[in-house]
């Protein structure tokens, strides 16, 4: 439900439980074999119960009550982590990060072949990034390949250090900033009654409930246009029909209801984030001063 643009910049875990029957005095010595049989002889079957089904704690609520839900306990988290992958402005970028309150964060982004590992503690972010992360990033910045390269050479195997106010900051710091990604839930709301709720399912184990919204071209804000005017004899292809925006929540049965997970489909943004470890300490480590570039550096071209 959160807005993918503001993420930008987990194993399953199956539990089997075998039933062997009563214990006997046997787990601690073991009686005559006469008593035994005696026991087994005279011994009362007893009914294996059923398991009951879990019961469910949105059986009373609409779809737009239990998103209310899970926004405000998701809201209330003081660190989560978050990951997966978005698409936007045609690019695929794989996250892992882990975010707390204050505006601390450690993970990893990955980028057309690129990876870059972040961290940002004290309002500083540092980034270390692989040859292909920043030849990327560089030269979607519209820098030149003897400008690349250059800047490579001096931060190769190091973290460059981004101070506040310096560029790219904000929005790096937009990645770790967990109550702006969390006030995103609220903007991005579903109109009412819009929603409606759709198979009970599985997050990493934990059962949930899904919440499913649909919305058309028209919905999304797609524009239409009047054909234009064609030379007798021709014809004007037919415009493609908009792919269908499909956003789906899953919301956690156990516990909080915290939201586990968002899936859009379609639209312009499309992607997948699965959040986890709510209210878990992020430990963000300092790179060592001997092991960074600050970013102030590479504009005088002189190494760190």
């Amino acid at each position: 439900m959160a807005s993918h643009r503001k993420l930008r910049a987990a194993a399953v875990v199956c539990a089997a439980v075998a039933v062997a029957g009563p214990t006997s005095a046997a787990a601690w010595a073991a009686p005559p074999a006469a008593v035994r049989a005696a026991v087994q002889e005279n011994a009362p079957l007893l009914p294996v119960p059923a398991p009951s089904p879990s019961p469910d704690p949105f059986a009373d609520l609409t779809p737009d009550e239990i998103v209310d839900r899970a926004v405000t306990a998701t809201q209330s988290a003081t660190s989560l982590r978050m990951a997966g992958r978005v698409v936007s402005e045609g690019q695929q970028l794989d996250i892992d990060f882990a975010v707390n309150e204050r505006d601390e964060c450690t993970g990893l982004m990955k980028i057309d072949g690129g990876t870059a590992e972040l961290r940002r503690v004290d309002d500083f972010t540092y980034m270390k990034g692989d040859e292909a992360f920043w030849r990327v990033s560089m030269a979607s910045q519209g820098m030149s390949k003897p400008q690349i390269d250059a800047t490579i050479e001096l931060v190769k195997g190091r973290w460059l250090k981004i101070a506040p106010g310096q560029a790219g900051s904000s929005d790096l710091s937009g990645v770790c900033d967990l109550q702006g990604l969390l006030a995103s839930l609220d903007e991005d709301k579903a109109e009412p009654g819009t929603l409606v709720r759709g198979p009970d399912g599985e997050v990493d184990g934990t059962p949930v409930a899904t919440l499913v919204k649909k919305e058309t071209g028209e919905e999304t804000g797609t524009e239409t246009t009047e054909p234009e005017t064609t030379e007798p004899g021709t014809t004007e292809p037919e415009p493609e029909p908009a792919k269908p925006e499909t956003t789906t929540v899953s919301v956690s049965q156990e516990g909080k209801p915290y939201i586990l997970k968002m899936v859009k489909t379609g639209g312009e943004e499309p992607g997948s984030m699965t959040l986890s470890d709510f209210d878990k300490p992020v430990d963000v480590v300092v790179p060592p001063a001997s092991e960074t570039v600050d970013l102030s550096k590479l504009g005088q071209g002189t190494s760190a």
